[in-house]
Formats: structure tokens, sequence, C-alpha cells
């Protein structure tokens, strides 16, 4: 199955394990890979406006929080970003090439959930 797919299958507030079956957290944020991704825009310096979707739109320039080589990545491959009480910052990010399974419910990954990238 290939990354595309297998994020598409991925909704918010889906449960997140690790490879070994630890709890990792829910899932917060499902953003799909665009291969052509290459640098990361910083937040926008003007008032994001009164709309919703402005407001929106505005809040997920910010995404992924990590370092920017990283945030490359995450963009061009695909991420989740998992609410977790794991690290300091509250929130990890699971590139999609990470997850190994995803049922209706459930998300599995195969990779131990300490090697996940963890929020800015």
């Amino acid at each position: 199955m290939d990354q595309r797919t297998t994020l598409s299958q991925v909704t918010t507030g889906m449960r997140v394990v690790d490879s070994a079956g630890l709890d990792v957290g829910t899932v917060d944020l499902v953003q799909r890979g665009d291969p052509n991704a290459v640098t990361v825009q910083g937040a926008p310096t003007t008032d994001p406006g009164s709309s919703l979707d402005e407001l929106i739109e505005s809040a997920a320039v910010e995404e992924p929080d990590v370092p920017a080589d990283l945030a490359a990545r995450l963009l061009r491959t695909g991420y989740l970003k998992v609410s977790t009480d794991l690290v300091p910052t509250g929130a990890v990010y699971v590139l999609a090439d990470q997850i190994s399974t995803v049922t209706p419910t459930t998300v599995t990954l195969n990779t131990p959930a300490t090697t996940l990238p963890p929020e800015s």
C-alpha cells in the first residue's frame, strides 16, 4: 500500500500505537505529502483576517513545528501529528512511511515511539 493510500485511511481522533504496542496517543492532524514541497514557509506576517478559513489557513502554515530539514521531509512524504503524553511538548510527528497498518480505529507504526520527532 502506498503512502497516499495509507494516509487517506487515517482520520483525526484515531488511536496510535508503536511497533511494540505502546499507546502513543491520538491523531490531531493528517497531512498528505506533496512531492514538490521543498521549503517551509514561516508564519504569515499579516493579520490572518476575520474569516474562519483565513484563520485556519494561517495556523496551518506553522505546521510541522520541527527543524526546517525535517519539516521539508514531512511535507514531501506526508505525516501525522499525534497528541501524546510521552514528550513534554505534547505532540510528536509520524512520517507516512512509519505507518505499518491502519484499521478503522487504530494506526499501528513500524517504529518505536522513542524515534518519533517531538513538536518544537
